[in-house]
């Protein structure tokens, strides 16, 4: 006989107003990694703070806020209206021996009230609380240390030049768990001690680890790992990591500075004292000086996950190692007399051929997490680089400037690499739409040049 499933409980979760795009793939997949699934029965409107979801536990609810960014808070929601009478009504139906565990009298409480696009003042969130009364709470307040906090939550609405008298949406429930919003802070770029000019922030670099699913013990790859910000997340959350980059001087913490006000880089700004600064040493397995486009790794199926910034050629340029037989871009020379030819490394071949790695070395069920550069006029999910052996799970815009924009690109290895799928998508007759990732560069500059031209002329009338 076949176990039923556990009853779904309704939880409220309080979200960050800041990369909206991001946060519904990022708690669909923490949900998936705690063993629990996002049902089209969850309450969702993507733009607002607040989100009603069914979690079949209060563990798996604390377990989604040991991870997520993206959110501030989970309560578990004991009532909800559209106005002051309707969550009333909602609370008196909130079965009482689900309460009572909470109400006791040798117990301790506070009502705390959160606002969402209006500020009420003291007397009015007193008046709000006094007309919780009909509830049985029989414990003591403690506004300082209590037990068991309740809150009262009220959405004014989106629009700040448009707030109405009274909230659109009302909730009263009791808190569960704090998200990770202090991390944004505590792993913040400027603190770090070796960064480059690329270095990713901190918010999205832990938002990338947990689209990967990144769990403890996990070993987590980024084939341009630069200074070794995307590393730095995923041990955070138990992952062993590595990389690898086609600069020498990055790799080993050599060279120019991209510090303001500091020429040279110090004897121990490194990828490793980075990891080393946050307790996260023991994580660190190596980074290599390899070019992503030659294999050096055995066959096989090595990384649970693949988390990667790759060049655009804005910032940092796209680069292979070159031979003298090939049309030579330029031949570089780094500290202690290492030499190498670099050649062209167009955008589309960058990321096929990441596709193509993540397609043999991810482990079955195992993400790819990487940045798409797209020029927005030109953009439809048609340019979204494709695997046989990849599904797409989410595709999530971060704006760059009016006509560019960057997309968080995640797949999921779905079926086993063979060695027809090594060029399946020459076969295919998509890969000419891919060509355009290839002139982002000059695109993202004629904009540029467009606009300081606009500039110069509003600036003459």
């Amino acid at each position: 006989m076949a176990l039923a499933a556990p009853a779904l409980r309704r939880y409220l979760l309080l979200l960050a107003q800041e990369h909206l795009e991001f946060r519904l793939p990022e708690i669909t997949s923490l949900l998936s990694l705690c063993g629990g699934q996002f049902s089209g029965e969850q309450e969702i409107r993507v733009n607002s703070p607040f989100w009603i979801l069914n979690i079949p536990s209060e563990e798996m609810a604390r377990g989604l806020m040991k991870r997520t960014v993206c959110a501030k808070s989970i309560f578990e929601l004991w009532g909800h209206g559209r106005s002051a009478g309707e969550l009333y009504a909602s609370l008196k139906n909130y079965p009482t021996d689900k309460m009572l565990p909470y109400l006791q009298s040798d117990s301790t409480y506070k009502v705390h009230i959160h606002t969402f696009n209006k500020t009420l003042t003291q007397a009015q969130k007193i008046k709000k609380i006094d007309a919780l009364e009909f509830l049985p709470f029989k414990g003591k307040v403690n506004l300082k240390n209590p037990e068991h906090i309740f809150w009262i939550l009220e959405d004014y609405g989106m629009n700040p030049n448009d707030v109405p008298e009274e909230p659109i949406h009302l909730y009263f429930g009791r808190w569960i768990a704090d998200g990770q919003r202090e991390l944004i802070e505590s792993y913040s770029v400027k603190k770090r001690h070796f960064i480059g000019n690329t270095s990713m922030d901190a918010c999205l670099s832990f938002i990338m680890a947990n689209h990967a699913r990144v769990k403890p013990n996990d070993i987590v790859y980024d084939p341009f790992v630069g200074t070794g910000g995307l590393l730095i997340s995923s041990a955070h959350f138990g992952a062993y990591v590595c990389g690898t980059d086609i600069d020498y001087n990055t790799i080993h913490g050599l060279g120019k500075a991209s510090r303001k006000n500091q020429k040279w880089r110090g004897p121990d700004e490194n990828i490793r004292a980075n990891l080393r600064q946050y307790g996260l040493e023991k994580y660190y397995l190596d980074a290599l000086v390899a070019d992503s486009s030659r294999p050096i790794w055995r066959k096989g199926m090595l990384f649970d996950a693949i988390i990667t910034d790759p060049p655009y050629g804005i910032r940092e340029a796209p680069r292979r190692m070159g031979s003298q037989k090939e049309t030579v871009k330029s031949v570089e020379r780094s500290t202690e007399n290492h030499f190498f030819v670099s050649s062209s490394y167009h955008l589309s071949d960058i990321f096929f051929d990441l596709l193509k790695f993540g397609a043999e070395y991810l482990v079955m069920g195992g993400r790819l997490v990487y940045w798409l550069p797209i020029y927005r006029p030109e953009y439809t999910e048609e340019i979204i680089p494709r695997h046989p052996c990849l599904k797409l799970i989410s595709n999530c815009e971060q704006l760059l400037s009016s006509h560019t924009s960057r997309r968080l690109i995640t797949m999921e290895k779905v079926k086993e690499f063979k060695d027809q799928d090594e060029n399946s998508y020459l076969l295919d007759g998509q890969y000419m739409p891919y060509r355009g990732h290839n002139s982002f560069r000059e695109k993202y500059f004629s904009g540029v040049t467009k606009r300081i031209a606009k500039e110069e002329k509003d600036n003459q009338k």
